[in-house]
């Protein structure tokens, strides 16, 4: 144990000492809206037998101490799969299943027992460490385990009993939230008590389920051997709405790899848990990097509008003026100040992540008293850095097309110096300077020399 700690801290002190010192204070400063927003939050962590025999487990058991130093409530249900496994064949025992469902019966529910309590007293074990110059050094963690899920028979199915293993009851919510408010990590081992004294060995991505939405966790965070879910063109899904979700879940088979973590985020999304996660165990930091990046590292399932395009409000100011200073600074976008963008800021509309503005642009009508055609100016069109090319504006765009649409608004119009392929490609046309409406002729600036496109909304 501490030749990994110093093998850990180590190689902790070589990264940090090869990254550069403002990349550091800059990735600090960008993770401080994360950790204000995850801070007193419930997070249920869905953790298979397999990450405990993984090298990089004890990498995992550090950021648990660290989400706990920064006050996240955290719940760990635990697997056990291979360890019942590698015990029964100790005790020359095979185990029989229906349904990917181990048939658990008396001549193996001791084993079965057995397995998982050394998969629960290695996780208290290691959440107790404390060595000098580890990551855990100071923690002085507590781990609150116990009775706290009821369990039952799944009874028979198709005609197969399978006997003792079962599936949740009852979880005692009340019990854990007071561990919780212990500043306590609760443990839940996937084995359940009923109140006759007989045992059950539970799925523990059911368990899991079951607790975050008796908790009415914030988040349920599944770690997978893989970085995350991959559809069947070998791409990983950064995210995916409970829609899209079902969606994959329907092309996938029982034997597929991401069934069951995918199954367990549809199911706690679908019920009160606004988030749920798909990480790695294998990947040293994952779990760090989904939780503290704006891009996160795996597979996010939502079921709210974890990025939109909206209107914006006054609350959005600052994050607009952040984005636009720079094109601003450039002369690809002419200033505005503070006090003008609250006034208008009514006509702008924006692409939301995270609380943070990835994308804008402003709709100003125009109208001619003689005429019949109505008008709208296309303007301030801005995309975070991080964000360019992958669409954002177009999202603005249409959204502002559909709005414009709505008000009677036939033609947009732009004035650009260094965007014009852009704009072509989004269906513009060059036009010249008394296609615009009067009042914007009155207004133009020779000196900027804008270039002037049009598009039609009919």
């Amino acid at each position: 144990m501490s030749v990994k700690n110093n093998e850990t801290t180590a190689a902790s002190n070589n990264a940090e000492a090869n990254m550069p010192s403002q990349d550091y204070v800059q990735w600090f400063r960008h993770a401080s809206p994360y950790i204000n927003a995850h801070r007193g939050k419930t997070f249920v962590l869905m953790l298979p037998g397999a990450a405990m025999l993984n090298s990089n487990f004890h990498n995992i058991i550090h950021d648990i101490a660290l989400l706990n130093s920064l006050g996240v409530r955290l719940v760990l249900v635990h697997g056990a799969r291979p360890q019942i496994d590698a015990r029964l064949a100790e005790q020359n025992l095979t185990s029989e299943f229906h349904q990917q469902l181990r048939i658990t019966d008396h001549q193996h529910v001791g084993a079965v027992s057995q397995a998982i309590g050394a998969v629960r007293f290695s996780i208290e074990a290691a959440l107790s460490s404390s060595l000098p110059n580890s990551p855990m050094h100071g923690a002085d963690l507590r781990v609150a385990s116990g009775n706290y899920v009821t369990g039952k028979p799944i009874g028979v199915i198709d005609g197969v009993d399978l006997q003792h293993t079962g599936k949740v009851r009852r979880v005692n919510a009340e019990a854990i939230h007071q561990a919780l408010d212990n500043q306590s990590i609760v443990s839940l081992s996937p084995l359940g008590y009923s109140p006759t004294g007989e045992i059950f060995n539970l799925c523990y991505a059911e368990l899991a389920t079951q607790v975050a939405i008796a908790l009415e966790a914030d988040k349920l965070i599944a770690f997978s051997s893989e970085d995350g879910f991959y559809d069947s063109d070998g791409q990983l899904q950064r995210q995916m709405s409970l829609n899209e979700c079902k969606q994959q879940l329907q092309k996938l088979s029982l034997n597929q790899k991401h069934s069951q973590s995918l199954q367990a985020c549809f199911d706690v999304c679908q019920q009160v848990v606004p988030r749920a996660q798909i990480v790695s165990y294998q990947q040293d930091g994952a779990l760090i990097k989904e939780l503290f990046t704006r891009d996160g590292s795996g597979t996010l399932v939502h079921r709210d509008n974890y990025e939109s395009v909206r209107q914006a409000n006054i609350d959005d100011v600052g994050g607009i003026l952040e984005l636009i200073a720079p094109l601003e600074e450039q002369g690809a976008l002419v200033r505005r100040s503070r006090e003008l963008l609250e006034g208008e800021i009514t006509q702008f509309t924006v692409v939301e992540k995270d609380g943070t503005i990835l994308a804008c642009a402003a709709l100003y009508p125009f109208a001619d008293g003689q005429e019949s055609v109505h008008m709208a100016e296309l303007s301030c069109v801005a995309t975070h850095p991080l964000y360019q090319k992958v669409g954002r504006a177009a999202l603005v765009l249409r959204a502002i097309e559909k709005s414009a649409r709505e008000r009677g608004i036939d033609k947009l119009f732009v004035l650009t110096t260094q965007t014009a392929h852009w704009f072509l490609e989004q269906g513009f046309v060059a036009a010249g300077l008394k296609e615009l409406p009067q009042q914007k002729q009155s207004l133009y600036n020779f000196q900027r020399n804008s270039k002037v496109f049009i598009k039609p909304l009919i």
